[in-house]
Protein backbone atom coordinates (compact mmCIF):
# COMPACT_ATOMS: atom_id res chain seq x y z
CA UNK A 1 0.00 0.00 0.00
CA UNK A 2 1.08 3.03 -1.11
CA UNK A 3 2.09 5.63 2.02
CA UNK A 4 -0.34 8.39 1.31
CA UNK A 5 -2.85 5.63 1.65
CA UNK A 6 -2.01 4.75 4.67
CA UNK A 7 -3.97 5.02 7.75
CA UNK A 8 -2.32 7.33 10.34
CA UNK A 9 -2.43 6.22 13.99
CA UNK A 10 -1.10 8.10 16.95
CA UNK A 11 0.13 6.05 19.87
CA UNK A 12 0.55 8.02 23.19
CA UNK A 13 2.98 6.56 25.77
CA UNK A 14 4.85 4.95 22.31
CA UNK A 15 7.95 4.64 24.46
CA UNK A 16 6.00 2.39 26.91
CA UNK A 17 5.38 -1.49 27.32
CA UNK A 18 2.53 -2.11 25.56
CA UNK A 19 2.85 1.17 22.88
CA UNK A 20 6.39 -0.11 21.82
CA UNK A 21 4.87 -3.63 21.09
CA UNK A 22 2.42 -2.03 19.14
CA UNK A 23 3.92 0.27 17.35
CA UNK A 24 6.09 -2.41 15.55
CA UNK A 25 2.85 -4.41 14.44
CA UNK A 26 0.85 -1.75 13.33
CA UNK A 27 3.70 -0.42 11.38
CA UNK A 28 3.57 -3.65 9.65
CA UNK A 29 -0.14 -3.46 9.08
CA UNK A 30 -0.04 -0.79 6.83
CA UNK A 31 -0.03 1.70 9.14
CA UNK A 32 1.62 5.21 9.10
CA UNK A 33 1.82 5.30 12.87
CA UNK A 34 2.93 8.37 15.41
CA UNK A 35 4.23 7.83 18.65
CA UNK A 36 4.42 10.29 21.20
CA UNK A 37 5.77 9.70 24.71
CA UNK A 38 7.00 12.63 27.68
CA UNK A 39 9.75 9.88 28.64
CA UNK A 40 9.24 10.75 31.97
CA UNK A 41 11.36 9.06 35.31
CA UNK A 42 8.76 6.82 36.22
CA UNK A 43 10.86 4.04 35.75
CA UNK A 44 14.51 4.18 34.21
CA UNK A 45 14.39 6.59 31.02
CA UNK A 46 17.03 4.10 29.58
CA UNK A 47 14.46 1.28 28.85
CA UNK A 48 12.01 3.88 27.18
CA UNK A 49 14.71 4.99 24.89
CA UNK A 50 16.13 1.63 24.46
CA UNK A 51 12.86 0.60 22.90
CA UNK A 52 12.46 3.71 20.93
CA UNK A 53 15.85 2.78 19.85
CA UNK A 54 14.13 -0.65 18.56
CA UNK A 55 11.74 1.22 16.43
CA UNK A 56 14.79 2.51 14.56
CA UNK A 57 14.64 5.92 15.99
CA UNK A 58 18.23 7.97 16.83
CA UNK A 59 17.55 9.00 20.52
CA UNK A 60 20.29 11.33 20.26
CA UNK A 61 18.08 13.72 18.47
CA UNK A 62 14.98 13.60 20.47
CA UNK A 63 13.81 17.37 21.56
CA UNK A 64 11.18 18.41 22.90
CA UNK A 65 7.71 19.40 20.56
CA UNK A 66 10.43 18.08 17.77
CA UNK A 67 8.74 15.17 15.35
CA UNK A 68 11.50 12.78 14.69
CA UNK A 69 10.57 10.72 11.29
CA UNK A 70 11.17 7.47 9.68
CA UNK A 71 9.76 5.66 6.64
CA UNK A 72 6.26 4.82 7.99
CA UNK A 73 6.56 5.80 11.64
CA UNK A 74 7.29 9.23 13.80
CA UNK A 75 8.04 10.11 17.39
CA UNK A 76 7.32 13.38 19.04
CA UNK A 77 8.37 13.63 22.91
CA UNK A 78 5.47 15.49 24.68
CA UNK A 79 3.06 16.04 27.77
CA UNK A 80 -0.26 15.15 27.24
CA UNK A 81 -0.45 17.82 29.97
CA UNK A 82 0.72 20.61 27.19
CA UNK A 83 -2.73 21.75 25.44
CA UNK A 84 -1.71 23.56 22.85
CA UNK A 85 1.05 21.56 21.18
CA UNK A 86 -1.18 18.61 21.23
CA UNK A 87 -3.71 20.18 19.33
CA UNK A 88 -0.60 21.86 16.91
CA UNK A 89 0.09 17.49 16.27
CA UNK A 90 -3.61 16.99 15.57
CA UNK A 91 -4.11 19.82 13.45
CA UNK A 92 -1.24 19.11 11.47
CA UNK A 93 -1.17 15.23 11.17
CA UNK A 94 -4.82 15.05 10.65
CA UNK A 95 -5.28 11.53 12.88
CA UNK A 96 -7.43 8.65 11.59
CA UNK A 97 -7.07 6.64 14.93
CA UNK A 98 -5.74 7.54 18.44
CA UNK A 99 -4.34 4.77 20.63
CA UNK A 100 -4.25 6.24 24.23
CA UNK A 101 -1.67 4.52 26.62
CA UNK A 102 -0.10 7.36 28.27
CA UNK A 103 -0.71 7.02 31.71
CA UNK A 104 0.72 7.18 35.22
CA UNK A 105 0.84 4.06 35.65
CA UNK A 106 1.10 1.86 39.06
CA UNK A 107 -1.02 1.27 42.04
CA UNK A 108 0.99 1.43 44.37
CA UNK A 109 2.59 4.47 43.51
CA UNK A 110 -0.52 6.09 43.59
CA UNK A 111 -0.72 5.81 47.27
CA UNK A 112 2.45 8.24 47.08
CA UNK A 113 2.47 10.32 44.52
CA UNK A 114 -2.00 10.89 43.86
CA UNK A 115 -1.40 13.98 41.92
CA UNK A 116 0.17 12.83 38.96
CA UNK A 117 -2.46 10.27 38.41
CA UNK A 118 -5.20 13.04 37.94
CA UNK A 119 -2.22 15.28 35.79
CA UNK A 120 -1.34 12.30 33.58
CA UNK A 121 -4.68 10.11 33.84
CA UNK A 122 -7.59 13.14 33.79
CA UNK A 123 -6.24 15.95 32.58
CA UNK A 124 -3.87 14.36 30.25
CA UNK A 125 -6.90 12.42 28.92
CA UNK A 126 -9.21 15.36 28.34
CA UNK A 127 -6.38 17.14 26.35
CA UNK A 128 -6.86 13.91 24.09
CA UNK A 129 -10.59 14.06 24.12
CA UNK A 130 -10.54 18.04 23.24
CA UNK A 131 -7.96 17.29 20.84
CA UNK A 132 -10.62 14.73 18.65
CA UNK A 133 -13.39 16.61 19.28
CA UNK A 134 -11.65 19.38 17.30
CA UNK A 135 -10.12 17.07 14.84
CA UNK A 136 -12.70 14.29 14.58
CA UNK A 137 -10.88 10.73 14.12
CA UNK A 138 -12.70 7.45 12.91
CA UNK A 139 -11.87 5.73 16.57
CA UNK A 140 -10.03 6.64 20.28
CA UNK A 141 -9.49 3.27 21.62
CA UNK A 142 -7.85 4.14 25.48
CA UNK A 143 -6.38 2.37 28.17
CA UNK A 144 -8.55 1.47 30.88
CA UNK A 145 -7.26 -1.27 33.45
CA UNK A 146 -8.89 -4.50 35.31
CA UNK A 147 -8.05 -2.51 38.60
CA UNK A 148 -11.46 -0.85 37.93
CA UNK A 149 -13.12 -3.78 39.35
CA UNK A 150 -12.35 -2.91 42.84
CA UNK A 151 -13.50 -4.37 45.65
CA UNK A 152 -15.73 -6.53 43.39
CA UNK A 153 -15.48 -10.43 44.03
CA UNK A 154 -17.98 -11.65 41.21
CA UNK A 155 -14.92 -12.81 38.97
CA UNK A 156 -14.55 -13.55 36.36
CA UNK A 157 -15.15 -9.97 35.86
CA UNK A 158 -17.68 -9.31 33.42
CA UNK A 159 -17.81 -5.70 31.56
CA UNK A 160 -21.32 -4.87 32.86
CA UNK A 161 -20.44 -5.61 36.55
CA UNK A 162 -20.53 -2.95 39.21
CA UNK A 163 -16.92 -0.77 39.03
CA UNK A 164 -18.09 1.57 41.36
CA UNK A 165 -15.54 0.83 44.25
CA UNK A 166 -12.32 1.52 43.04
CA UNK A 167 -9.11 0.58 45.85
CA UNK A 168 -6.80 3.42 44.74
CA UNK A 169 -6.65 6.44 42.90
CA UNK A 170 -4.96 4.64 39.60
CA UNK A 171 -7.95 2.82 39.54
CA UNK A 172 -10.09 5.67 40.13
CA UNK A 173 -8.38 7.50 36.99
CA UNK A 174 -9.30 4.72 34.90
CA UNK A 175 -12.48 4.70 35.78
CA UNK A 176 -13.19 8.60 35.36
CA UNK A 177 -11.65 7.78 31.76
CA UNK A 178 -14.65 5.72 30.85
CA UNK A 179 -16.80 7.78 31.94
CA UNK A 180 -15.37 11.46 30.39
CA UNK A 181 -14.94 9.12 26.76
CA UNK A 182 -18.49 8.45 27.36
CA UNK A 183 -19.76 12.23 27.66
CA UNK A 184 -17.40 12.91 24.67
CA UNK A 185 -19.32 10.73 22.30
CA UNK A 186 -22.48 11.54 23.69
CA UNK A 187 -21.99 15.07 23.10
CA UNK A 188 -19.46 15.25 20.11
CA UNK A 189 -20.25 11.91 18.40
CA UNK A 190 -16.30 10.74 18.96
CA UNK A 191 -16.01 6.76 18.69
CA UNK A 192 -14.61 5.70 21.80
CA UNK A 193 -13.66 2.18 22.91
CA UNK A 194 -12.33 1.33 26.24
CA UNK A 195 -9.93 -1.71 27.16
CA UNK A 196 -9.66 -2.80 30.62
CA UNK A 197 -6.59 -4.72 30.46
CA UNK A 198 -5.51 -7.49 32.65
CA UNK A 199 -2.11 -7.55 33.96
CA UNK A 200 0.14 -7.57 30.50
CA UNK A 201 3.18 -8.94 30.53
CA UNK A 202 6.12 -9.95 28.32
CA UNK A 203 9.44 -8.68 26.66
CA UNK A 204 10.20 -5.02 27.19
CA UNK A 205 8.20 -4.64 30.04
CA UNK A 206 8.42 -1.99 32.76
CA UNK A 207 10.82 -2.57 35.55
CA UNK A 208 8.13 -1.58 38.57
CA UNK A 209 6.20 -5.39 37.59
CA UNK A 210 6.27 -7.81 39.23
CA UNK A 211 7.89 -10.42 36.16
CA UNK A 212 10.93 -7.94 35.88
CA UNK A 213 11.17 -7.07 39.58
CA UNK A 214 11.28 -10.88 40.59
CA UNK A 215 13.59 -12.29 37.83
CA UNK A 216 15.99 -9.30 38.82
CA UNK A 217 16.29 -10.53 42.13
CA UNK A 218 16.36 -14.35 41.35
CA UNK A 219 19.55 -13.43 38.76
CA UNK A 220 21.04 -11.48 41.65
CA UNK A 221 20.37 -13.71 44.23
CA UNK A 222 18.54 -11.32 45.98
CA UNK A 223 15.46 -11.57 48.57
CA UNK A 224 12.24 -10.22 47.15
CA UNK A 225 8.79 -9.92 48.49
CA UNK A 226 5.59 -11.66 47.44
CA UNK A 227 2.25 -9.88 49.35
CA UNK A 228 -0.56 -11.55 50.80
CA UNK A 229 1.75 -14.75 51.60
CA UNK A 230 1.68 -15.77 47.98
CA UNK A 231 -2.15 -16.21 48.38
CA UNK A 232 -2.74 -14.44 44.83
CA UNK A 233 -3.87 -14.77 41.48
CA UNK A 234 -3.96 -12.54 38.24
CA UNK A 235 -5.02 -13.11 34.30
CA UNK A 236 -1.82 -12.58 32.91
CA UNK A 237 -1.88 -11.81 29.34
CA UNK A 238 1.24 -11.98 26.48
CA UNK A 239 1.77 -8.30 25.23
CA UNK A 240 1.87 -9.86 21.55
CA UNK A 241 -1.83 -11.14 22.25
CA UNK A 242 -2.50 -7.72 23.42
CA UNK A 243 -1.38 -5.64 20.68
CA UNK A 244 -2.81 -8.10 18.07
CA UNK A 245 -6.63 -7.69 19.52
CA UNK A 246 -5.44 -3.57 19.67
CA UNK A 247 -4.95 -4.30 15.69
CA UNK A 248 -8.19 -6.04 15.29
CA UNK A 249 -10.38 -3.52 16.92
CA UNK A 250 -9.14 -0.58 15.04
CA UNK A 251 -11.17 -0.23 12.34
CA UNK A 252 -13.82 -1.82 13.84
CA UNK A 253 -15.39 1.65 15.44
CA UNK A 254 -18.91 1.76 17.76
CA UNK A 255 -21.73 2.73 15.98
CA UNK A 256 -24.88 5.10 16.86
CA UNK A 257 -27.54 3.21 18.75
CA UNK A 258 -26.28 -0.17 19.30
CA UNK A 259 -29.32 -2.53 19.18
CA UNK A 260 -28.03 -4.51 22.07
CA UNK A 261 -28.61 -1.22 24.72
CA UNK A 262 -31.28 -0.96 26.50
CA UNK A 263 -32.11 2.43 28.33
CA UNK A 264 -34.33 1.20 30.79
CA UNK A 265 -32.03 -1.66 31.67
CA UNK A 266 -28.62 0.36 31.26
CA UNK A 267 -24.98 -1.62 31.12
CA UNK A 268 -21.21 0.07 31.63
CA UNK A 269 -20.22 -2.04 28.59
CA UNK A 270 -22.67 -0.35 25.81
CA UNK A 271 -24.53 2.69 24.58
CA UNK A 272 -26.73 3.79 21.89
CA UNK A 273 -23.92 6.44 21.67
CA UNK A 274 -20.82 5.39 19.87
CA UNK A 275 -18.80 4.10 23.01
CA UNK A 276 -18.14 0.32 24.23
CA UNK A 277 -16.06 -0.88 26.71
CA UNK A 278 -14.04 -4.17 26.77
CA UNK A 279 -11.89 -6.57 29.06
CA UNK A 280 -8.71 -7.52 26.92
CA UNK A 281 -6.95 -10.61 29.05
CA UNK A 282 -6.33 -14.07 28.90
CA UNK A 283 -9.69 -15.26 30.35
CA UNK A 284 -6.99 -18.18 32.86
CA UNK A 285 -6.04 -16.56 36.10
CA UNK A 286 -2.63 -18.27 36.83
CA UNK A 287 -1.52 -18.49 41.22
CA UNK A 288 1.37 -16.28 41.78
CA UNK A 289 3.37 -18.89 43.14
CA UNK A 290 2.81 -20.73 39.67
CA UNK A 291 3.97 -18.03 38.41
CA UNK A 292 7.03 -17.49 40.38
CA UNK A 293 7.75 -21.18 39.44
CA UNK A 294 7.63 -20.64 35.97
CA UNK A 295 10.28 -17.71 36.19
CA UNK A 296 12.58 -19.95 38.19
CA UNK A 297 12.29 -22.75 35.59
CA UNK A 298 13.18 -20.36 32.93
CA UNK A 299 16.34 -19.04 34.91
CA UNK A 300 17.20 -22.82 36.29
CA UNK A 301 17.40 -21.28 39.58
CA UNK A 302 15.15 -20.84 42.77
CA UNK A 303 13.85 -17.35 44.09
CA UNK A 304 14.50 -15.97 47.76
CA UNK A 305 10.83 -15.51 48.94
CA UNK A 306 9.92 -13.02 51.79
CA UNK A 307 6.43 -13.60 52.41
CA UNK A 308 3.93 -10.12 53.44
CA UNK A 309 0.46 -9.29 54.03
CA UNK A 310 -1.47 -7.90 51.52
CA UNK A 311 -0.49 -4.45 50.34
CA UNK A 312 -3.10 -1.87 50.43
CA UNK A 313 -4.82 -1.25 47.00
CA UNK A 314 -4.38 -4.81 46.02
CA UNK A 315 -6.75 -7.52 45.32
CA UNK A 316 -6.25 -10.83 45.71
CA UNK A 317 -7.33 -12.12 42.42
CA UNK A 318 -8.51 -11.00 38.71
CA UNK A 319 -10.03 -12.89 36.21
CA UNK A 320 -11.62 -11.58 33.00
CA UNK A 321 -14.53 -12.78 31.28
CA UNK A 322 -13.57 -11.92 27.51
CA UNK A 323 -16.17 -13.24 25.55
CA UNK A 324 -17.63 -9.81 24.33
CA UNK A 325 -14.22 -8.95 22.51
CA UNK A 326 -13.71 -12.37 21.06
CA UNK A 327 -17.15 -12.17 19.69
CA UNK A 328 -16.34 -8.92 18.34
CA UNK A 329 -12.96 -9.38 17.05
CA UNK A 330 -12.79 -13.03 16.66
CA UNK A 331 -9.60 -13.70 18.16
CA UNK A 332 -8.73 -14.53 21.73
CA UNK A 333 -5.16 -14.23 23.66
CA UNK A 334 -3.39 -17.50 23.08
CA UNK A 335 0.09 -17.58 23.88
CA UNK A 336 1.38 -20.03 26.49
CA UNK A 337 2.48 -18.48 30.09
CA UNK A 338 5.84 -20.78 29.89
CA UNK A 339 6.43 -18.93 26.50
CA UNK A 340 5.93 -16.07 27.87
CA UNK A 341 8.03 -16.20 30.47
CA UNK A 342 10.82 -16.59 28.94
CA UNK A 343 10.32 -14.67 25.84
CA UNK A 344 10.64 -11.92 28.72
CA UNK A 345 13.75 -13.94 30.50
CA UNK A 346 15.15 -14.08 26.91
CA UNK A 347 15.28 -10.22 25.99
CA UNK A 348 16.15 -8.97 29.88
CA UNK A 349 19.49 -10.98 29.60
CA UNK A 350 19.86 -9.51 26.52
CA UNK A 351 19.25 -6.04 27.79
CA UNK A 352 20.89 -6.51 30.58
CA UNK A 353 24.14 -8.33 28.94
CA UNK A 354 23.91 -10.86 31.45
CA UNK A 355 23.48 -14.18 29.28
Amino acid sequence: MNKEHQKKVLITGMAGFIGHHLAKLLVTSNYTVIGLDNINDYYDPKLKLARLEDLGFNTQKIEYNKLLELESISFIKLDLTDLKNIKKLFKDQQFDFVVNLAAQAGVRYSLENPHSYVDSNITGFLNILESCREFPVEHLVFASSSSVYGLSEDIPFKEDNCTDHPLAMYAASKKANEMMAHSYANLYDIPCTGLRFFTVYGPWGRPDMALHIFTKAIIEDKEFEVFNNGNMSRDFTYVVDIVESINRLLPKSPKVNNPTFNPKKPVPSKSSKPYQLFNIGNNSPVALMDYIKAIEKALDKKGKIVFKPMQPGDVQSTYANVESLFNYIGFKPQTKLEDGIKAFVDKYLELNDLN
